[in-house]
């Protein structure tokens, strides 16, 4: 298995933030825990370093204006997200699942993991982790969590 941030992330997400956020308070016993599950020490801390920034950088809350800037991407992001996955970011925030802050905040993100491409599914776990540190949007990390479990989509209303 090709080793990387994402997958440290996933695994953490799924298996410690989600079910037992209690155990997330002790990060050297986290950390040895994902070592121990296979994982290299210099992934683990990507992925720590990833968490922290990630923490660091929430957005303001700002009102959401009916007509907003177009998002041009810049060319290196334009060579990592993938076509589909640069339409499904830009779906989210149309729809009001994220607003501009997040959707920079969540390009971000995406762009500090360690892959030369950011494909569809990469990008929902991504959207997840961002909308999951964020006060106040539950409701759209309820509906992103059901676009990544879920095979047929349900439409943004």
């Amino acid at each position: 298995m090709k080793e990387s941030i994402l997958n440290v992330l996933l695994y953490l997400f799924e298996h410690y933030i989600y079910d037992q956020p209690d155990l997330v308070q002790d990060p050297d016993t986290l950390q040895n825990n994902l070592i121990q599950a296979g994982f290299s020490p210099a992934e683990v801390s990507k992925a720590f370093d990833w968490l922290e920034t990630l923490a660091q950088d929430r957005p303001r809350p700002a009102c959401v204006a009916d007509v907003g800037p177009i998002r041009l991407f810049a060319a290196a992001e334009l060579e990592r997200f993938d076509p589909e996955a640069r339409g499904f970011l830009m779906f989210l925030e149309q729809n009001r699942v994220i607003s501009a802050e997040q959707r920079e905040l969540v390009i971000d993100r995406a762009m500090a993991l360690d892959q030369d491409e950011i494909d569809l599914d990469d990008l929902k776990w991504v959207v997840l982790m961002v909308l999951f540190n964020q006060p106040g949007s539950e409701a759209a990390f309820a509906w992103m969590e059901s676009q990544i479990f879920a095979n047929d989509p349900e439409p943004v209303h």
